[in-house]
């Protein structure tokens, strides 16, 4: 999968190519990174991103003309993309959007920096927008980074564990994935469950869909509103409700 970057800090972007599991899935040609310097596309000598907003406020607003050049060249390249903005009024990205863009073959991120982007340029040129979150950082890179990380998790021979592991990460599923242990066996006093250390895969596996649930029910019991849930699950639930009714009835 082809990724491309429009940003006005490239080295933010450099950094994030060449580490960790990016790095090697660059490496290994299962996806491509680019990082476009927007200022490379501005007209004037001073190679202007941005001016004052019209009607007056604070701050600054990014220009439409060097944007437009930068994405323009950009689908030269990789034609076909779907071009994305970085924007807290964006579609908030969750596992399931990051499940259907894995399908793409190429993905242009536009990074908005000051205090917007002109809306000619957004409504022109910008196929969505999406958000990471509630909150305000002070521009579109690290949102772009973590989407792009949550994506490429999902390219089949990315995490070198094949497709599976990515299928077992939190939120894939839709809970809360299970608790981890490793060496030392005991740690401060505590000790790593017996099943883990029985060899018996298939209570293994009881035990970690009762801790998935578990930690979801305890962390994130929005997540089982609504979920349908599976025999498995249903038989945990099942145990629950027994144990509660020796506890209650002691």
């Amino acid at each position: 999968m082809k990724f491309a970057v429009l940003t006005l800090f490239p080295e933010m972007l450099d950094v994030f190519w060449s580490t960790g599991i990016i790095r090697r899935a660059v490496s290994s040609g299962l996806i491509s990174g680019d990082s476009v310097y927007i200022r490379n596309f501005a007209s004037d000598r001073h190679k202007t991103c941005d001016d004052r907003p019209y009607g007056g406020g604070c701050g600054m607003v990014m220009k439409p003309e060097p944007l437009a050049r930068a994405l323009m060249d950009t689908k030269e390249r990789i034609p076909g993309a779907l071009t994305v903005l970085m924007s807290p009024q964006g579609k908030p990205f969750d596992q399931k959007t990051a499940e259907k863009m894995a399908s793409l073959e190429s993905l242009i991120i536009v990074c908005g920096r000051y205090e917007g982007i002109d809306e000619r340029f957004v409504s022109d040129y910008v196929d969505e927008e999406i958000s990471i979150g509630d909150y305000v950082l002070s521009g579109g890179e690290i949102g772009a980074m973590a989407v792009i990380d949550s994506i490429s998790r999902l390219i089949p021979g990315v995490l070198g564990g094949g497709i599976e592991s990515a299928e077992l990460d939190t939120f894939s599923t839709g809970l809360i994935e299970h608790a981890h242990y490793t060496r030392p066996e005991i740690f401060e006093g505590q000790k790593v469950p017996d099943v883990l250390l029985s060899g018996n895969h298939k209570e293994i596996d009881k035990w970690r869909l009762e801790s998935s649930l578990k930690r979801t029910f305890l962390k994130r019991p929005d997540l089982l509103e609504n979920r349908t849930f599976t025999a498995d699950e249903k038989a945990v639930f099942k145990k629950w409700r027994e144990e509660l009714k020796r506890l209650v009835s002691v």
